[in-house]
């Protein structure tokens, strides 16, 4: 069969580029090899958020006393319960797809996609079928997978992945997280919450290292506070899995000491599904695992395009789903405009949640920029206080000589439904003046951040 458009992978960027290409009034087919939504609907951002509100729940209960609500009796986690629980809603998330996809007559052809040279895709279903399809236009789609550490290969049983980590059959008691980016960070909340013993240990000098320096040292007093150990500027060297426990060495600025865990999670990173694509014989350039595209997603082979984390950018589900709607528009011959990869946002869900966007203070340093900054606490947020949740503050750098908003770093309760505004702001290059004219509601956690901007000119009212 013949179509105008074959996506292949049906993750954020592959299901989003799908139905808004229907939409444009294209003839879609998609080629899925698993489970329709990708990765990160079926073993990513869903299922685990939903892991962390049952690991806040509990979190919640065990507090109740500090709202002035007592519970009688004994309170512990039904782990089997809360992984069957974030199953179900990757699950019914999955069928939403399915049904846009029969909403937007969207065909689905099962199986493993490669791309062919003549603008074609041939897709090998599980039975071992080989069809070969045509279209007009054939977008890439792979995403990625977890990347393994050469000494550490993940067996699924003592050392585990993030896909191991949603689908446990017991709470481990103690475990060992590698890598305190996103994921690692994310998993590492989860189960220290529920009760598992947590050591995550970071090769760089900070926890989620990609953030403003202020928060990633917020997010560590937290962790520390919540009783997680911490390793920074650490190294794991080698793990012994041949006892009952694995034996992590870990290389600490202060020497080699050696923890002893159930399991131990690789969350070092991702590596790019760009293996046995048809990439070579299709003739499409990669660089350092990325296929290489231009501003609307375009290979150097005619008809061919990539999109999501396959290409050079952040590996976010929401920069792949605004690629796959870039790069069908431009097909489609509508004027559309690059998208600015400096004004991405990226969010974190541990407690307290981190979201930011834009430059950290050091990257606005580095690039020269005169900077006016402004924090507010979450210790002097009415809502914050109310919530019974202070830990946190609102930071927001400004260039001082036009005051444009270079960039926010939020950490705090909430704060990952706050970040919108920020993009908008940064989108439609409002000043601070501007900010600061626009009224908050009182009291919300939002309001913190028009607080902030007032911090940074000296018209700050509640510290």
């Amino acid at each position: 069969m013949n179509y105008d458009i074959i996506i292949i992978g049906s993750g954020p960027g592959g299901y989003v580029a799908a139905i808004r290409a229907s939409q444009l009034g294209f003839s879609v087919a998609v080629v899925e090899k698993a489970e329709v939504g990708g990765i990160c609907l079926n073993w990513g951002c869903i299922p685990t958020k939903a892991l962390l509100k049952s690991a806040q729940v509990f979190d919640y209960a065990r507090h109740a006393v500090d709202y002035g609500i007592k519970i009688n009796g004994e309170l512990t986690p039904d782990f089997e319960a809360i992984i069957k629980r974030s199953r179900g809603v990757a699950e019914g998330m999955s069928r939403g797809i399915q049904f846009l996809f029969k909403k937007n007559k969207i065909e689905v052809l099962s199986g493993k996609g490669k791309i062919l040279p003549g603008k074609k895709v041939e897709v090998a279903d599980n039975d071992g079928k080989v069809s070969v399809y045509e279209a007009n236009h054939i977008i890439l789609a792979t995403g990625s997978r977890a990347r393994e550490l050469p000494h550490l290969k993940i067996d699924g049983e003592k050392i585990i992945g993030y896909r191991q980590a949603m689908t446990l059959e017991k709470q481990p008691q103690s475990m060992v997280v590698i890598g305190s980016g996103a994921i690692g960070s994310e998993f590492a909340h989860f189960y220290n919450t529920i009760g598992t013993k947590v050591t995550l240990v970071e090769m760089l000098p900070a926890v989620v290292p990609i953030e403003d320096e202020e928060v990633s040292k917020q997010l560590e007093r937290s962790f520390k506070k919540g009783g997680m150990k911490v390793y920074t500027s650490s190294v794991v060297e080698q793990v012994d899995t041949s006892g009952d426990l694995c034996k992590v060495s870990i290389k600490t600025p202060k020497g080699e000491e050696v923890v002893e865990a159930e399991i131990v999670l690789s969350a070092v990173g991702v590596s790019t599904n760009i293996e046995g694509i048809g990439l070579e014989e299709t003739g499409i350039k990669t660089e350092r695992g990325k296929v290489l595209v231009d501003d609307f997603y375009r290979t150097n082979v005619e008809g061919y395009y990539a999109i999501g984390d396959i290409v050079k950018g952040p590996a976010l589900a929401h920069v792949a789903s605004r690629e796959g709607i870039v790069c069908v528009e431009k097909i489609a011959g509508k004027t559309v405009e690059p998208i600015d990869y400096n004004n991405i946002p990226g969010c974190t869900y541990t407690h307290p949640e981190i979201a930011s966007v834009g430059y950290t203070e050091k990257a606005a340093v580095e690039a020269g920029y005169e900077l006016k900054i402004g924090k507010f606490p979450y210790t002097a947020s009415g809502k914050a206080s109310a919530a019974g949740f202070r830990d946190g503050f609102i930071k927001v750098i400004f260039d001082a000589k036009n005051n444009q908003l270079l960039g926010a770093h939020f950490i705090g309760e909430n704060v990952t439904e706050m970040i919108a505004e920020v993009v908008v702001a940064r989108t439609m290059k409002t000043t601070a003046h501007e900010i600061l004219t626009s009224v908050h509601p009182h009291p919300t956690m939002s309001e913190a951040f028009m607080e902030a901007v007032a911090a940074a000119y000296g018209e700050v009212i509640h510290i």
